[in-house]
């Protein structure tokens, strides 16, 4: 009679089988993602497929430390793992430990690897970043001979500033030996001790934009001593070289945008720069004429002929005020002197003598003033208005008569 088997016994049997099979222990698979689902506990649940088949898989938290990028439905990827047998519903299921993007996604995560490992060299650090000279006149360029790249950087460089100077390097942007060209290019260009680089291309796939993902291109633009602008593809388009480059330009337009200096706008400012120059001097050349006569009239004030004039006035002044006073003074002690005069007048002698009286001297010459003073006989002098007369007393008269005289 046939043996009887539980289904954990098959299902262990068969999980076996799996487990020997030395191809299922480590198998790359291809497909297309479906079915997503990322779990609380960190496992991811997904499915691939392609037009015939598909097979589900499952990545444990343990292992999404070797995932660069986000697993998304509809992606293309190479799931690295082994298939086995999960028992408990026997149904079989690859263990994927290791995903990558298949196709463009494969270098989309070579980029993000090699820009994550050059950004912790430290070669997007923005201490490195030189600034880009204001008013360039010699620019240099690293990108295809023919293409619309070129064409454009000539077209605004012309229209910006025509006496720019523009040097080439023709170098090969895409395809086998295109990062080496690209090196040499910058190096070349480097030697040369100009004001400014551009270093891109015009727009394409990753494939065709993938010479300036290339390390050696980001080591080339570290090194280079001239400031770099990196103009590669599209606005959308974004490379190694942007990053590591002084400078970031959306497109070539717009990197020959950045490096040229506009001329007509340049000559403006200029204008616009000595007339608020000629302004200011003539602002503080009218202050400093005003200053200047200011000081000139205080100088004038100051001066010693200022002075001696101011004192000669002064002098002339106090010379006429005292000339007044004296005048005045003079008026008044004349007026006072006529005053003392008459009065003097009127006790004069002679004024007395001209009214007829007279007064009498003795011999010694002593003014006689009372009959008692005389003697009979003696000698007399008798002044009169014009003239003296002597006389002797011949009698003295009682005191309300009057002496004869002889």
């Amino acid at each position: 009679m046939a043996s009887i088997y539980s289904v954990s016994q098959v299902n262990a049997y068969i999980k076996n089988m799996f487990s020997q099979d030395f191809m299922l222990m480590r198998i790359l698979v291809r497909g297309e993602v479906s079915n997503c689902k990322y779990h609380s506990s960190g496992h991811i649940y997904f499915t691939i497929k392609d037009e015939k088949a598909a097979i589900a898989c499952v990545m444990f938290a343990n292992n999404r430390k070797g995932l660069a990028f986000t697993l998304k439905e509809g992606q293309r990827i190479v799931a690295e793992g082994s298939v086995n047998v999960y028992e408990q519903n026997g149904t079989y299921q690859l263990y994927a430990k290791r995903i990558t993007l298949d196709g463009t996604g494969l270098l989309y995560q070579q980029f993000e690897e090699m820009k994550a490992r050059l950004e912790e060299m430290g070669m997007f650090a923005q201490e490195y970043k030189r600034p880009i000279p204001r008013y360039a006149m010699r620019i240099g360029i690293v990108t295809a001979g023919t293409g619309a790249a070129i064409r454009d950087i000539v077209t605004v460089a012309r229209r910006r500033n025509p006496y720019v100077q523009l040097y080439l390097y023709s170098a090969l942007v895409q395809g086998e030996g295109a990062k080496e060209s690209i090196v040499h290019g910058i190096e070349v260009l480097d030697e040369m001790e100009l004001d400014v680089m551009i270093v891109g291309r015009g727009g394409g796939s990753i494939e065709d934009l993938w010479a300036f993902n290339e390390e050696c291109v980001a080591r080339a633009i570290f090194a280079c001593h001239t400031p770099v602008i990196s103009a590669v593809g599209h606005e959308v388009d974004v490379t190694i070289a942007d990053f590591v480059a002084d400078l970031r330009a959306p497109t070539p337009s717009a990197a020959a945008e950045l490096a040229v200096f506009d001329y007509r706008a340049f000559e403006e400012r200029l204008c616009g720069y000595k007339g608020a120059l000629l302004s200011v001097m003539e602002q503080k050349l009218q202050r400093s004429r005003m200053q200047l006569e200011q000081r000139e009239l205080k100088l004038k004030l100051l001066s010693p002929e200022n002075r001696i004039f101011h004192r000669r006035q002064r002098l002339i002044s106090l010379a006429d005020k005292l000339e007044q006073r004296m005048d005045s003074l003079m008026s008044d002690r004349k007026h006072r002197l006529s005053l003392y005069a008459q009065k003097l007048n009127g006790l004069s002698p002679l004024v007395s003598l001209e009214r007829g009286y007279s007064y009498v001297q003795n011999q010694d010459g002593q003014v006689v003033r009372s009959v008692r003073q005389l003697k009979e006989g003696e000698e007399i002098r008798l002044r009169l208005l014009e003239g003296s007369a002597k006389a002797v007393v011949t009698s003295l008269l009682p005191e309300h008569g009057m002496p004869s005289v002889k």
